[in-house]
């Protein structure tokens, strides 16, 4: 596996931009820099925090459609253009606040691909869970400055469905994973939410051979809060990390359980050389 260098590029959020922006708390452990082309999504996840930091009087309208945000590529257009001038280095993952890859209408993720990669030349991610319909974009992915990545649950599609019952069974998203992964581009994979302990251990397990990083956290807001051995889970996973030689991140949530002194980056390069 690829060895992960530190990176110690920073990228702060460009005033007046709000369609390409620096997200704020847990969400910046995962990018620097966000864009979200859509309200909505789809994918019904049960543990989804979106409706609720979002401060929706009602999960049905996030989960039954996604419709592209109003003015959504006139402001991307206008933000790239400044971030590019900037010449920023840091990689625009889409997405927080919706999935790039939902089960409707997704031109304006391509859109977003080509305005922020092909125009202008700043690198991006796709965090999704909509398996392979995002192999409709892959010829757009760079292998030096682009990402792909999925969350994963469990591999067992019973439990899929129960918790994510709208998105891709697992199975089609680690078909996409592999795609990208032969292309040569840069994989990872969020273990986060963490709804079962050996279910989190069996992902890394099964597909370590081609995802770059795994980046692990717990599961909030949810009943297994008060029962889960979070550091025991902790323990477990860098253990078999180390194990395996696989490359992860730590979230802040389980940090308390690390050893003293171990090392777990924040930032790394998120594509290849």
């Amino acid at each position: 596996m690829t060895k992960i260098i530190v990176s110690d590029i920073s990228s702060p959020a460009i005033n007046g931009c709000s369609y390409i922006y620096a997200p704020k708390g847990q969400a910046l452990e995962y990018s620097e820099l966000a864009s979200n082309p859509y309200s909505g999504c789809g994918h019904k996840c049960a543990y989804c925090y979106v409706p609720k930091a979002l401060r929706m009087k009602t999960r049905e309208s996030f989960d039954n459609i996604a419709v592209e945000r109003s003015a959504y590529r006139a402001g991307l257009m206008r933000d790239a253009i400044k971030y590019d001038k900037a010449k920023t280095q840091a990689q625009v993952m889409l997405s927080f606040t919706t999935d790039p890859y939902h089960p409707f209408d997704t031109s304006a993720t391509r859109y977003a691909l080509e305005v922020i990669g092909s125009t202008h030349g700043l690198g991006f991610c796709t965090l999704t869970k909509g398996g392979t319909r995002s192999l409709r974009d892959i010829n757009l992915f760079r292998r030096n400055k682009d990402a792909f990545a999925t969350t994963l649950t469990s591999l067992d599609d019973r439990f899929s469905k129960k918790w994510e019952s709208g998105a891709a069974l697992p199975n089609d998203r680690i078909e996409a994973i592999k795609k990208f992964y032969d292309k040569g581009i840069f994989t990872w994979v969020s273990l986060e939410p963490t709804l079962d302990v050996d279910a989190s251990l069996a992902i890394i397990k099964e597909t370590h051979e081609f995802v770059d990083l795994f980046k692990i956290g717990r599961v909030n807001y949810m009943p297994m809060t008060k029962t889960t051995d979070w550091e025991d889970y902790t323990h477990r996973i860098i253990d078999l990390c180390d194990k395996l030689g696989v490359n992860h991140y730590i979230k802040k949530d389980l940090q308390l359980y690390l050893p003293k002194g171990y090392k777990n980056p924040l930032r790394v390069k998120q594509h290849h050389d």
